[in-house]
């Protein structure tokens, strides 16, 4: 007994920062709808400013100073990335901004690394707090004990801060109707620094409080993310109480699963929250989600049709281009060029569902890397040769797209999201952990080409012919009857249904469409490489193929390629230098404030104003 009680406690406390840093991320989204991907960084920033403060603050009171000017520190840093960065594009789409809040990341990581160094550094005992008190003859540390204190304040303080004073009338009142606040006469642009502030600063006060427990390092804004938005969707977007009894419930679970369950750790949160969002589709405390346009906001969309001539010149210029380079390209050159062209087919694949459905994936590295799983294993195992290994392997990603497909179309908007982003964790911890097949973390290798096509020119054009045809193949489908249909159901699911028009069946056979076109990406890749890892699964690979498509334009049917080729060819130019993270997430916060449209959209824009293209012309 004296055993369960103390993982119990131990659970709550792990519960106090996670909250913290949830709570800030879940006031952010219910006021100014922004999915901040940047709040992990904010909670990194919190332990390395607390650190340096420590160092010169002595003695208890220094101690607990520190941490709350660390609070205080990064809230203040929020605000200026507030308005710096976020201000100029909340007229953008919603989901657009998260492309912006990625670049803060990559800022973020370099400037800490910048000033703090590469070393971890290990935070100094809370002072007075040191020992351990034994509960039941379990030992329990103090500073656990602190702040289980120190939590249900700050939660009874934002509590009291959202439901007792006009700041918080104003907040709950932006977050069911923000534009009736602002017919009101309140300042809207103040009103989301304010809670930007706040929402900064309690993840900065989480990261300060965690630092005697573990210390800082340059991974823990990624290493907490993924945990802060499972514990925001279970609670529900938006919802304090949700977030609190998420946080408790996660931390808890999390303790005992590693104690009686070692193996469910990496799965156990995700397992929960899929769960949860199959009984209360927007979360335990959550509401509907009002009907918005997720990325189609703006000017309206034109009409779509086939390129011009004038288009249709220039990509076959491009081809033929491409075609030549075995002829003026080095080695390196056609290496990076089939990288570019693969990165391409899953930008575009990632497009066909997020631009023409409106259905924002999180998690569509999943069939990315399950194709390039299905492809190494069959190989590995079966001895497949790469011909057959390269047909089965998007059939395999498609039918993996067909399950997670069934479930996650339940929902809509942030919590579709957030579920493909489950599905494809699961899917990850499964290749990294069942390590008798997948070789974990080790991956498998010696997944070479065929004979014929082992050599990097063939391999090039063998890479060439299946992307372009695998791109030209998506916007046949976009400009056939089934793509009007998913701009039918994107646009207006009531009407497209009146229609007769089944527009889950649309979706659901557009989303493995897209599934199966990334597995061909997957597929490809891995015979390029020669080997697979785990991390081709991972939520930043997602993230990789959102930022393109965004970047690239997500109303133009050249987004996700445009974008693919531009980053990936920029990023290996950045790479070379030691802060490239610095230069490559200033690089697209300009972009994302200059062009909201996209690389495509802002340079059709210009060429209609120029007078080199004529505005009824669709040349996407």
């Amino acid at each position: 007994m004296g055993f369960f009680i103390a993982q119990l406690l131990t659970g709550l406390a792990n519960a106090g920062a996670l909250f913290m840093v949830a709570s800030g991320l879940s006031l952010i989204f219910g006021v100014t709808r922004i999915v901040n991907f940047a709040h992990g960084s904010f909670y990194m920033l919190g332990a390395y400013v607390g650190y340096s403060l420590m160092q010169v603050l002595p003695g208890a009171v220094g101690f607990w100073t520190s941490i709350l000017l660390a609070g205080v520190i990064v809230g203040l840093i929020g605000v200026i990335v507030e308005i710096c960065v976020l201000r100029p594009v909340y007229r953008a789409p919603e989901l657009f901004q998260l492309v912006a809040t990625f670049g803060v990341i990559l800022v973020i990581q370099d400037l800490t690394l910048m000033t703090w160094g590469a070393e971890d550094v290990l935070g100094p005992r809370a002072p007075g707090l040191t020992g351990v008190v034994r509960i039941m003859g379990e030992p329990v540390p103090k500073y656990d004990l602190a702040l289980l204190v120190i939590t249900p304040f700050v939660a009874l303080a934002l509590w009291y801060l959202i439901t007792r004073t006009r700041v918080g009338v104003l907040v709950r009142a932006a977050t069911q109707d923000r534009e009736m606040v602002g017919a009101l006469g309140v300042n809207q642009s103040w009103l989301f620094t304010g809670v930007f502030f706040l929402g900064c600063a309690l993840a900065g006060l989480g990261g300060a409080l965690q630092l005697p427990k573990g210390g800082a390092d340059l991974l823990m804004d990624f290493n907490i993310l993924t945990a802060v938005f499972v514990v925001v969707v279970i609670g529900g977007m938006g919802s304090l109480p949700g977030a609190y009894l998420a946080a408790v419930l996660i931390s808890v679970l999390g303790v005992f699963g590693v104690t009686y369950m070692p193996q469910s750790t990496l799965v156990l949160m995700f397992v929960i929250m899929v769960l949860v969002l199959m009984i209360r589709p927007y979360g335990l405390f959550g509401r509907p989600e009002v009907a918005g346009e997720h990325g189609q906001v703006g000017e309206p969309e034109r009409p779509i049709k086939p390129a011009g001539p004038r288009a249709r010149m220039i990509v076959a210029a491009g081809l033929a281009l491409l075609a030549l380079m075995p002829v003026y390209g080095s080695s390196f050159a056609l290496v990076l060029a089939t990288d570019i062209l693969i990165f391409c087919l899953f930008a575009a694949s990632l497009h066909f569902i997020l631009g023409l459905g409106g259905l924002v994936s999180f998690g569509h590295a999943a069939f990315f890397g399950g194709g390039a799983y299905v492809a190494a294993l069959l190989v590995t195992y079966a001895e497949t040769p790469m011909e057959l290994a390269l047909l089965l392997a998007p059939l395999g990603a498609g039918m993996a797209a067909i399950i997670i497909g069934w479930v996650c179309l339940r929902l809509t908007g942030v919590y579709f999201a957030m579920l493909t982003l489950a599905f494809s964790q699961l899917l990850w911890s499964l290749v990294f952990q069942w390590g008798e097949v997948t070789r974990g973390d080790d991956g498998l290798v010696n997944i070479w080409p065929s004979a014929w096509a082992s050599g990097t020119t063939v391999y090039f054009y063998l890479t060439l012919v299946i992307c372009t045809g695998g791109i030209l193949f998506l916007r046949h489908a976009a400009h056939a009857p089934f793509g009007y249909a998913l701009r039918a159901a994107r646009d207006s699911a009531r009407q497209a249904e009146a229609t007769g028009i089944n527009t889950k069946r649309v979706q659901w056979a557009a989303f493995a469409l897209a599934g199966a076109m990334a597995g061909v990406a997957g597929g490809l890749f891995v015979f390029s490489k020669g080997s697979v890892f785990p991390n081709e699964l991972e939520i930043a690979r997602s993230f990789d193929a959102l930022i393109v498509v965004f970047l690239g334009g997500v109303k133009t049917l050249a987004g996700g390629v445009v974008g693919g080729a531009a980053l990936e060819g920029v990023k290996d130019i950045l790479t070379r230098f030691e802060y490239w993270r610095l230069a490559l997430g200033i690089l697209i916060i300009v972009v994302v404030i200059l062009a909201p449209d996209g690389l495509v959209g802002t340079a059709r824009k210009l060429g209609e104003r120029w007078g080199l293209l004529r505005g009824t012309e669709d040349s996407k």
